[in-house]
Formats: C-alpha cells, sequence, structure tokens
C-alpha cells in the first residue's frame, strides 16, 4: 500500500490511439468537443502517473460545446467523492484550455453531478475568476497545474 494518497488503487482505463471526428458540425473557426478532449485527455493525474484518460476523469462525452453562445462546458469525474485534488485537477483543465482556445470562449469546468462530496464549493471555486487567478499566483500551485500539463513534456 502505498502511504499518502487519498485513492490508492484507482481504475486505469487504456490510453485511446487516434481519436475520430464526427460529422463536423462546427463553423471553419470554432472549436468542437473532440478537439477540446484531445487538448485536456493528456494532462496528468496530480496524484498518479496516470492521464486524466486513463483514468476516466475526463471522456469525450465530457464535453460540451456551444458555438453559438461560445461556451465550453467540461465536467470531470473525480477517482473518489472525497478528492482532495479536484480543485487541482480543475485548475489543469482550466490552465490548458486558457492556453489552447482563443481568448472569446467562456469556459466551465464542473464537477460531474454526485461525483465528489463537496461538489458545489469546488465548481463554485473553479468558475470564480478571482480565485482562479489567486490560485495560478501561488508559485507552489502553479508548479503543480506545470507537471501534470507539462508531464510528458518535462
Amino acid at each position: 500500500m502505498t502511504l499518502g494518497l487519498i485513492n490508492a488503487n484507482p481504475v486505469v482505463q487504456a490510453k485511446k490511439e487516434g481519436l475520430v471526428r464526427r460529422e463536423d458540425q462546427y463553423r471553419d473557426d470554432g472549436v468542437d468537443p473532440l478537439e477540446i478532449y484531445d487538448y485536456v485527455r493528456d494532462i496528468r493525474d496530480p496524484e498518479h502517473p496516470y492521464t486524466l484518460e486513463q483514468l476516466r476523469v475526463v471522456s469525450e462525452e465530457s464535453v460540451t460545446v456551444d458555438d453559438k453562445l461560445d461556451r465550453i462546458l467540461i465536467t470531470f469525474t473525480p477517482t473518489i467523492q472525497h478528492c482532495s485534488m479536484a480543485n487541482i485537477i480543475g485548475l489543469c483543465l482550466r490552465a490548458k484550455l486558457k492556453e489552447c482556445l482563443q481568448l472569446h470562449y467562456k469556459v466551465d469546468i464542473r464537477v460531474s453531478p454526485g461525483s465528489h462530496a463537496d461538489e458545489v464549493s469546488v465548481n463554485k471555486q473553479l468558475n470564480d475568476k478571482e480565485r482562479v487567478v489567486a490560485a495560478l499566483e501561488n508559485p507552489n500551485l502553479r508548479q503543480l497545474v506545470d507537471e501534470c500539463i507539462y508531464s510528458d513534456e518535462i
């Protein structure tokens, strides 16, 4: 047993090799859910050496894009209900999308309904601009977020 891990034995899925685009219903300058999923699926979990895709924290179905309103919604599912890393995972998702997307998109990041004991609190924190900026200005949190986002590049 590994000491210090909240979920010492997560369920790990096989990594998908390639993503197949569905019928293109999005305008030329817009994004589609598969593109967004492709941006975030390789983010490493802050607690385990696996990606969010491998742990099924994010999936293709968890991304919604409304190009007419320029809104993106990502719901993620922590591996356990009392996951202490849910806020970090949300910060990683937000930081990665901020890096990859045009500024005009409104991004909402939420934990899947019923998947976390502090769902309301986590959702509120992840979608409060001031809290997100403050968290990402913290050098220790920023380093952890960067390690998760760029783990395959380090």
